[in-house]
């Protein structure tokens, strides 16, 4: 079964648009375990405009599903996984600069430094897994750095969708069967919404997880939480089905 992680990074946004308390990231979290998510997937920066390493912190005694940490591994989000120990955590190569994340890891290039961080979380029982472009290449090198899961960068996916589905996930079948044969496990992210979801997981239905949180917090604006998670929860069993 595939397993929903909403993304609340955006309630942060918000909340921090105006200052206070305005949307409650924790009640937000909160809400989505109580409407049938079965994780909470957080991404902090280090310039903190949305998600704060301080709302890591208050999350993490108060959540019941997994939770699932991601982003660049520099020093300072490193010890913060290593002092909160999520059930997961997603390394993802975003510079500071970048509005969102927009690639995956060079896992030739970077083969050492990963080895390294991935030994360092997997030695605290941190499920580790690696951010990734649909590049069969790059997922067989992934897997000589220890890492428990791939994650595919669905937005070249989620962009070519409506135009022609079948093309638009052709080289995410042949990433998740790269990954499978590695003993990999799969998860995915990236402007996955309503539309485009059911496909992509009746196509590729040993997924383990799709992190979602743009796209389900604007749909949130017009259907409300509670009916837009189980909207989300919907497509993806009537792609298991």
């Amino acid at each position: 079964m595939t397993r929903l992680s909403v993304n609340i990074n955006k309630f942060a946004t918000l909340r921090n648009a105006r200052g206070g308390n305005m949307p409650d990231v924790i009640k937000a979290a909160l809400d989505c375990e109580r409407f049938g998510a079965q994780g909470i997937t957080v991404h902090p920066r280090p310039d903190e405009r949305h998600i704060r390493y301080s709302d890591v912190r208050s999350l993490k005694p108060v959540l019941s599903t997994e939770f699932n940490i991601e982003g660049n591994p520099i020093p300072s989000f490193t010890d913060l996984v290593l002092e909160i120990r999520p059930a997961q955590v997603t390394l993802v190569p975003d510079a500071e600069n970048v509005l969102t994340s927009n690639a995956g890891w060079d896992t030739i290039r970077n083969k050492g430094f990963l080895k390294d961080i991935c030994s360092r979380f997997k030695k605290a029982g941190i499920r580790t897994s690696i951010f990734i472009d649909p590049d069969p290449e790059m997922i067989r090198h992934a897997s000589d750095t220890g890492c428990d899961r791939v994650e595919l960068y669905t937005e070249a996916y989620a962009s070519a969708y409506s135009r022609n589905k079948e093309r638009a996930i052709e080289k995410y079948v042949k990433a998740a069967e790269t990954a499978a044969g590695c003993g990999l496990g799969l998860n995915a992210g990236h402007d996955l919404n309503l539309d485009n979801l059911r496909y992509f997981i009746h196509t590729i239905p040993y997924i383990d997880e799709v992190s979602i949180g743009h796209a389900l917090i604007c749909d949130a604006l017009y259907y409300g939480l509670e009916n837009t998670v189980s909207m989300y929860l919907r497509e993806i069993r009537l792609a298991l089905s």
